[in-house]
């Protein structure tokens, strides 16, 4: 058993994919072939923004925000501590300083309450300039944008949206990657939509970010591309992947509505059962379901339990962004953020992939409650 079947999904679509594949071994424009601009437009109209820009992967979408609003050293960046460490690398690589937010206990996401404190603290003491908001839709569901647009508006920030666990995710129909003044997704193979490699995007509205973002992915280039008009980096999406995230997005739809009812199956079954703690999703909005992740003070006992018959589970984090030994010297100590430090130490994750049969479902629920 697999805790994302990547294997079964491709049997699913083998026959597309291949063809796609073909078709880019046929015509030979294997970095930046037309599938990459074909892409970008159906995900532009699947998110509902004027521009996709594909990039190398979700790390440097982060970066490529970063470099595109001007962050630098001197700035302030705030971002959740309970997330995977791009979140905060591209901040600290842009010579930024991350400030780290306490998570919200329902959601996990990033707490409105405590950005909005740490905003008020990084002013009131004097030293760094608040530049932008980094979120993350965590496991899926997308964080709380009616507050924290009104809090970047409050406090003149830039949003960018973290959007690469979130894709497909929703509130009341507005999907996630528009909620930024940029957002990102990452294609890694695990994430709700995934290649066969690394590759990511960014979306927006802004026409200016949407020009820059292309001139940065590839060396800064201006008119042509022995013609460079700033510092950019190497970050192109190579065709072969955007061949099959065209497949796999004409898939997606149907696979996000299997998630959902593997959700409830769980929820179902799973649902104050064994002091565990299901996730709830906010009444109108809606989640990709990246992960279907469960709490309990019982954690490693389950875990074992699901070992012993097969079955695969992780724990997405067990590693805070201000307890990670590069960050030690930001003087964000441990006991500061009790909610992501407690996520940290309970929660863990089952299998969650659209193409799971009943019998590893019925398997995964009866170890779980054992």
């Amino acid at each position: 058993m697999q805790l994302i079947d990547l294997k079964a999904q491709y049997s699913q679509l083998k026959t597309k994919i291949d063809a796609r594949i073909q078709t880019v071994l046929d015509h030979g424009q294997y970095i930046m072939g037309p599938e990459v601009t074909e892409l970008e437009q159906k995900l532009s109209n699947y998110v509902g923004v004027k521009h996709a820009i594909t990039c190398a992967n979700g790390t440097d979408a982060l970066q490529l925000c970063m470099m595109v609003l001007d962050i630098k050293v001197g700035d302030a960046v705030f971002c959740p501590t309970f997330t995977f460490y791009a979140t905060a690398e591209t901040i600290g690589y842009a010579g930024a300083t991350p400030i780290f937010v306490e998570s919200d206990d329902e959601s996990f996401n990033i707490c409105p309450n405590d950005l909005e404190k740490r905003i008020q603290a990084v002013i009131a003491d004097g030293k760094l300039t608040p530049k932008a908001i980094v979120t993350v839709d965590l496991f899926g569901l997308p964080a709380n944008y009616g507050k924290l647009q009104a809090i970047a508006k409050k406090y003149n920030l830039k949003l960018i949206e973290d959007a690469a666990q979130g894709f497909g995710g929703d509130i009341e129909g507005k999907k996630a990657g528009t909620f930024g003044d940029l957002a990102t997704t990452s294609f890694f193979p695990a994430k709700p939509l995934g290649c066969y490699g690394d590759g990511g995007a960014i979306f927006t509205d802004n026409d200016d970010y949407a020009s820059l973002l292309k001139s940065l992915r590839i060396h800064g280039k201006g008119a042509n591309k022995y013609d460079n008009v700033r510092i950019g980096i190497n970050s192109r999406l190579d065709t072969i992947q955007a061949a099959v995230l065209l497949e796999k997005l004409a898939a997606f739809p149907g696979e996000l509505k299997a998630r959902n009812l593997l959700a409830s199956a769980y929820e179902q079954a799973l649902g104050g059962k064994n002091n565990i703690k299901t996730p709830k999703v906010i009444r109108g909005y809606g989640s990709s379901w990246a992960q279907y992740t469960l709490v309990s003070e019982n954690r490693d006992e389950i875990m074992t339990n699901l070992k012993c018959v097969g079955i695969p589970s992780m724990v997405y984090y067990a590693t805070n962004m201000h307890q990670q030994t590069v960050f030690k010297d930001l003087n964000q100590d441990n006991g500061t953020f009790p909610i992501a430090e407690k996520l940290s130490k309970t929660v863990f994750s089952l299998p969650m992939h659209p193409y799971m049969t009943e019998n590893d479902l019925n398997k995964i629920i009866n170890a779980t409650i054992k």
